[in-house]
């Protein structure tokens, strides 16, 4: 009990000192830490220098927020779409005519097959069109996608179910996410938080962030890019799209898509260099090099139309072949939203089209009242835990003291390192584990009493208390942990913030209230030699 290893003192120590060295940055300002990496001779590596701080949150320095909501009618739309696409592919490899062509519905597509034996030849190809659903939850079949009808006048009708619109609806959502996750990762924002609510709605929450306009712009654009060829006539298998350098006016454009963004492998902002206009240029991957290299060659001298988001951004003349899966994209940008747009297409284009049902803006002066708020409370807390502590256990209520203070330093810096966002709940949460830090002091300190009274010399009551109280504390903690882990795992937003800096307030009460406390009060022993213990 009261003699320790070399080892033990001096693993102990580094592990503190590292923690506290953490915990540093956070309590000095963006600049202070600026012009102290910067203050640095050349030869000194800077990785050996903490410099990463604590996040604020929301609720404590300001920012935006955003509710997205999944487009339900654009969303079936564009799966009407594409399932005519694919009914159409159908046709094609099967050599099949359809009387009257394809007919879009509101939520499929028609086609009219009077022949019995093409029709016969058709229905099994287009059956392989409706993938059946699984429900996660129950591990059953839910359904599929598409409701298959054949009437006996040739006529075959398929139609989205509800299924599969709530499938795809799920889907579009979870692939949301990641899509503006990368999307505000590509812009350098700190610590985004990105949630789903419900079972069609994205929220969306950036801190620091002051511009909740262009924060919409970011995220609400679909930036789906296609790569198609102007008609020659608006009539036929075309589209009437609007063109951003011809304002109010429609072009024609082929249905065809010759690339799109998917097969993107990068997109920078750039300058060109006979104008000195910004511009996007962008690069394909091997796929799309070779479908973009063959559609230039086949169509030398056309127009070629770059469509994003159903808008021809720019509609240039194909002198040459284009073979090196590269190009570039023009349009009248300002730096601005060159930048934006690259972001867009390297982050990828949105499943759907998701709409901004509320917004919001959290000034900085909310930001600054809470964290005074969180600080006052902070403090009053810990003054009043260290002046009972120091009251009723004398010395060995200092050593708690030392160890609370080393305590919520490690909570600091494990919270940097990890990148965590302290918000108001976790201001409450790190308030909460400085009572629940010196619980575990106070078992130790009455289990050495109890020792004491049962007639146990010092050193034995030392060595019991300690011990016995040990299994106590690990019990304690571990069903804290257990609570703070569900929280976690099922809370969002502010109890997440709450779970975070309770979960490491548990795991710091070990080398705090028992490893450092036990190693504080065997060098007290060692030096004073006490006849009897302080309370």
């Amino acid at each position: 009990m009261l003699r320790f290893s070399r080892t033990k003192i001096v693993t102990t120590l580094a592990v503190i000192l590292i923690g506290l060295s953490l915990a540093v940055p956070s309590f000095f300002s963006p600049e202070q830490r600026k012009g102290f990496m910067a203050s640095l001779p050349g030869w000194f590596p800077s990785w050996i220098v903490p410099s990463r701080a604590i996040v604020l949150g929301l609720d404590l320095q300001g920012g935006s927020q955003l509710l997205l909501e999944v487009d339900q009618n654009e969303l079936v739309a564009s799966q009407a779409k594409s399932l005519r696409d694919d009914v159409r592919r159908i046709l094609q490899q099967e050599s099949v005519r359809a009387e009257g062509g394809i007919q879009l519905l509101q939520r499929g597509v028609q086609v009219r097959v009077a022949d019995a034996g093409a029709r016969a030849k058709l229905l099994p190809k287009l059956r392989e069109l409706a993938q059946p659903i699984s429900n996660p939850l129950v591990g059953q079949g839910a359904g599929r996608t598409l409701d298959i009808v054949e009437q006996p006048d040739g006529l075959v009708r398929l139609t989205l179910t509800d299924a599969g619109i709530t499938e795809r609806t799920r889907r579009a959502v979870s692939q949301g996410i990641e899509v503006i996750r990368r999307r505000l990762d590509s812009t350098g924002t700190t610590e985004p938080s990105i949630q789903q609510q419900g079972a069609d709605r994205i929220l969306i929450q950036v801190p620091g962030e002051q511009n909740p306009e262009r924060l919409e712009k970011l995220l609400g654009s679909t930036a789906k890019l296609e790569f198609r060829m102007l008609a020659d006539s608006p009539s036929g298998d075309v589209d009437l799209l609007p063109s951003k350098d011809e304002k109010g006016a429609k072009v024609p454009v082929e249905r065809r898509i010759m690339a799109d963004g998917g097969d993107l492998t990068d997109a920078q902002p750039a300058f060109d260099h006979q104008t000195q206009e910004p511009m996007v240029s962008f690069k394909f991957n091997l796929k799309g090099a070779q479908r973009f290299g063959q559609a230039t060659s086949e169509n030398v001298g056309r127009r070629m139309a770059i469509v994003l988001d159903n808008e021809v951004v720019s509609a240039p003349r194909i002198n040459t072949p284009i073979t090196g899966g590269s190009g570039q994209i023009t349009g009248n940008f300002t730096v601005q939203q060159a930048n934006d747009l690259s972001v867009l297409l390297r982050a990828g284009a949105l499943p759907a089209k998701f709409t901004v049902v509320e917004r919001r803006v959290v000034g900085p002066g909310l930001g600054r009242d809470s964290i005074q708020a969180g600080k006052l409370a902070t403090l009053v807390a810990g003054a009043l835990v260290v002046v009972f502590m120091f009251a009723t256990y004398g010395v060995f209520g200092f050593f708690a003291n030392i160890a609370l203070i080393v305590h919520v330093g490690l909570i600091l810096g494990l919270m940097s390192v990890l990148e965590a966002t302290m918000t108001l709940p976790g201001i409450a949460g790190i308030v909460l584990t400085i009572g629940t830090a010196v619980d575990s002091n106070v078992l130790i300190y009455e289990r050495v009493r109890e020792e004491v009274h049962a007639g146990r010399s010092i050193v034995s009551a030392l060595q019991a208390g300690f011990d016995k109280a040990f299994a106590t504390i690990i019990d304690s903690n571990s069903t804290m942990a257990i609570a703070a882990l569900i929280l976690f795992f099922l809370g969002s937003g502010p109890v997440k913030g709450f779970a975070v800096v309770f979960i490491l307030g548990i795991l710091t009460t070990v080398i705090t209230a028992v490893t450092l406390t036990r190693m504080m009060i065997a060098l007290w022993y060692n030096i004073a030699r006490p006849k009897a213990l302080p309370f």
